[in-house]
């Protein structure tokens, strides 16, 4: 369907472009405007088509369409196809030569562009499972280690003690779970075979759901919320959005060294909604800002006594949840210290390229 879509948008646009040429051509023909522009513009007219539209066939058949207007309407005989004539020939075999190399380039420059994005998505992946291979370690250490010291019958400990390994073993094994369930988002969007579907979704009801499985995790940590009174409808994947306010809210939690206040904010601005999670803690690193989405291990300073760094996972995910969605998602330090990260959807569903 999509493809057919792009066949007719493409089609219109050459169309519209001759339609356009040639009433220009028209009214330089009936004016005291030099009529030597009139193959000028028609050149024109199959450069913008090769340089807008895809490939050599729009190109071409733009130029073909240029040479029969032109030697139909402005050159003698008018209204009549004449090629007999060498100066006629010649500009056919110009127009169409332009359109020919016009589309080479501009095929060439989109190919490297999209050379140039395949080889980042392959760069973001590897920073990805290098520095989730990096910090598996840990937890697995620590179940394995719990796990085999219980399972030990020389090892005498106490209800407390083993209680407390227990513990140790589960939220290893939940942030594990976590970390896989991040990946496999990732994996299933970065691949394209997973198409975003979006549903009417009621603020209040999201934003509810966030903060009670937030604290599921993190039940000590207060977030202060601040949403519209009225009722508000966004198009989203619940589960998807649920995942990104999560991850952004759990990053603050492990990330956000001096962290007293972490809020959560949504507003609407013409037809976006605009949320926000910002704390007060100690911000992300000046030169860190722009890799801060790309999973880079380096990209976040770890506290000491963080046993899980999360890699950056987390926000890796969200950026590719966001640009799923047709948002928009980015990171900075506040003026008067902390970090914010915010993220905008669109309010109503618009047809994803």
């Amino acid at each position: 369907m999509k493809k057919t879509l792009y066949i007719i948008r493409d089609i219109a646009i050459t169309v519209g472009i001759q339609l356009v040429c040639f009433m220009v051509c028209l009214w330089i023909q009936n004016s005291t405007v030099e009529n030597a522009l009139i193959p000028a513009v028609s050149i024109f007219g199959v450069f913008l088509t090769s340089v807008i539209t895809p490939g050599y066939l729009y190109g071409v058949a733009a130029a073909i369409l240029s040479v029969l207007e032109v030697n139909f309407a402005f050159t003698f005989p008018f209204f009549h196809f004449n090629f007999s004539i060498p100066e006629n020939m010649a500009s056919a075999v110009i127009i169409i030569l332009m359109a020919l190399i016009t589309c080479g380039f501009t095929t060439k420059i989109k190919y490297n562009k999209i050379l140039e994005e395949e080889r980042e998505k392959e760069k973001i992946r590897a920073d990805i499972f290098r520095a989730v291979s990096h910090d598996l370690r840990t937890p697995l250490t620590t179940i394995y280690g719990s796990s085999s010291a219980l399972l030990d019958t020389d090892n005498d400990f106490t209800k407390e003690q083993r209680t407390k390994m227990l513990q140790d073993i589960q939220q290893d094994a939940q942030w594990l779970f976590r970390m896989v369930e991040n990946l496999l988002s990732i994996t299933k969007l970065d691949s394209g075979k997973v198409k975003i579907i979006k549903t009417p979704t009621v603020l209040d009801e999201l934003i509810d759901s966030v903060i009670l499985k937030f604290h599921k995790r993190y039940p000590d940590q207060e977030v202060e919320i601040d949403i519209p009174d009225e009722f508000v409808v966004i198009p989203m994947d619940a589960i998807l959005i649920q995942q990104v306010l999560i991850n952004i809210l759990e990053n603050a939690v492990q990330h956000a060294k001096g962290m007293v206040h972490l809020g959560l904010k949504v507003f609407l601005v013409a037809d976006k909604a605009v949320f926000e999670v910002q704390d007060d803690g100690c911000g992300i690193p000046e030169e860190k800002l722009k890799s801060v989405f790309y999973g880079s291990h380096e990209a976040y300073e770890v506290s000491s006594d963080c046993k899980r760094s999360n890699a950056g996972i987390g926000l890796a995910v969200c950026a590719t949840i966001i640009k799923a969605h047709g948002g928009k998602i980015k990171a900075e330090n506040k003026k008067n210290g902390g970090a914010l990260f915010r993220f905008y959807l669109d309010m109503e569903e618009k047809e994803q390229a």
